[in-house]
């Protein structure tokens, strides 16, 4: 088609120009190969490394306690805590109660059996003292006046009988001289009946009266013995209130050292509160708390070495078990010692003391050192070393203990060293290397 005024467009002729053909292209398989090549390394480390063992964690060596198995005699003992308490403690009480006064001596002063520790009042007790005594006065007083009494009445009563047989004889008399004058009618019956009748009642009168004598004579003791016995129980009241007054005297009651004395003047103590303790520092022992479960075996008579900490060459003093408390107390058990040798100078009651007591002596026996932990007859995991540089746990069954050694039964060989400190921070892995 043409346009006004343009000539018609004619094509252009092909001038050897050539048209490109998209054509599809071809997977690059080297590549693939290389990717597939590194996946597969991939994996294959990662599985490698999965399988590799974690690194063993390191445990400094100078922070690290080491023991070494042994065989030979071991000695079992096991250690206590302490202190030095007296063997005879006098503990002084109130005998009555009262206020005191004036307190004379101060803990750990030297006393003397007589030595006034301190001074009360009570005007109660020196009231009923005064009052007991005067019962005893009249007592006394009453005593007297029952002597006289009894006497004047049996000495009536001798008078009474004198009297009625003087009468009886006048009687006989009469019918003596009755019945001869009636041997010659010279009197009447009736009169020689009437002195029958006079001895007859004058005899039973007589009996009578000397009856009442003796009874009044037989009696006369015994009512004077109970009156004394009155007397007596009356002097002993008095005399025990007395004593009461004398105790708020307080005194030490025998030699030694004052212990425990607190109160101060113008207190009012009790009866029977314990007021002061006086204690002879020469002869003490050794009262030691001992873990319940290491006090089993302890005995009447075992050894004993107690630490005083007196003395660098003296303050270890033997001694031995005189007591083992059957109770445990807070899981622990007391047990005394006494001594066998002079305690050292300073040694005084309530000293801190340490002791150790041998419970048995093993002739033969495989033992190390004490861990930081385990307990007899049980089964426990240790780190033992090896000649690389690191410890591997190994089991080990422990048997009879000792303060510093326990006996081994299994699992262990003489000559192997154990780490002792406290591993439990290492508990999830099995080996350690030692720097």
């Amino acid at each position: 088609m043409s346009v006004k005024g343009f000539p018609e467009a004619q094509p252009l002729p092909l001038l050897g120009f050539r048209m490109d053909i998209k054509r599809e292209k071809k997977p690059d398989r080297k590549r693939y190969i290389l990717i597939g090549g590194g996946i597969l390394g991939l994996v294959l480390v990662t599985v490698a490394l999965s399988k590799l063992k974690p690194a063993a964690p390191t445990v400094q060596r100078a922070a690290t306690y080491f023991g070494e198995v042994e065989r030979g005699p071991m000695v079992r003992d096991v250690r206590g805590n302490g202190r030095l308490i007296p063997e005879q403690i006098r503990y002084i009480s109130a005998v009555t109660g009262g206020r005191v006064e004036r307190v004379l001596v101060r803990p750990g002063e030297s006393v003397r059996a007589g030595t006034v520790l301190l001074e009360m009042s009570n005007p109660d007790v020196e009231l009923q003292a005064l009052t007991a005594q005067q019962q005893v006065a009249a007592a006394q007083a009453q005593l007297v006046s029952l002597r006289t009494s009894l006497e004047t009445g049996r000495l009536n009563q001798a008078s009474t009988v004198m009297n009625v047989r003087t009468q009886l004889r006048e009687a006989q008399r009469n019918m003596s001289s009755g019945e001869s004058l009636a041997s010659r009618n010279l009197i009447a019956q009736n009169d020689i009946a009437r002195f029958r009748d006079q001895v007859i009642e004058l005899t039973e009168r007589l009996s009578i009266e000397q009856q009442r004598l003796e009874l009044m004579t037989s009696t006369v003791d015994s009512q004077l013995a109970l009156q004394r016995d009155q007397i007596a129980r009356m002097r002993e009241v008095a005399e025990y209130n007395q004593v009461r007054v004398a105790s708020m005297r307080v005194t030490a009651g025998v030699d030694g050292v004052v212990q425990d004395l607190t109160l101060q003047p113008g207190q009012w103590v009790q009866s029977g509160q314990s007021l002061a303790q006086v204690v002879q520092p020469g002869r003490l022992k050794a009262e030691l708390r001992v873990p319940e479960t290491q006090a089993r075996d302890i005995v009447i008579g075992q050894r004993a070495m107690v630490d005083t900490r007196l003395d660098a060459t003296r303050g270890i003093i033997p001694g031995h078990v005189i007591r083992s408390d059957p109770q445990s107390v807070n899981g622990s058990v007391t047990v005394e010692v006494a001594f066998d040798s002079v305690l050292p100078q300073g040694a005084r009651p309530d000293l801190t003391v340490e002791g150790v007591i041998e419970i048995d002596r093993i002739a033969d026996a495989v033992y190390m050192p004490r861990p930081a932990y385990g307990q007899p007859g049980q089964t426990t995991s240790l780190f033992r070393l090896v000649g690389d540089g690191y410890a591997e746990r190994i089991q080990v069954r422990l048997g009879r203990a000792s303060v510093n050694h326990f006996e081994i039964l299994g699992g262990r060989r003489v000559g192997d060293k154990e780490i002792l400190s406290d591993m439990t921070r290492w508990d999830n892995v099995d080996r350690v290397r030692i720097r």
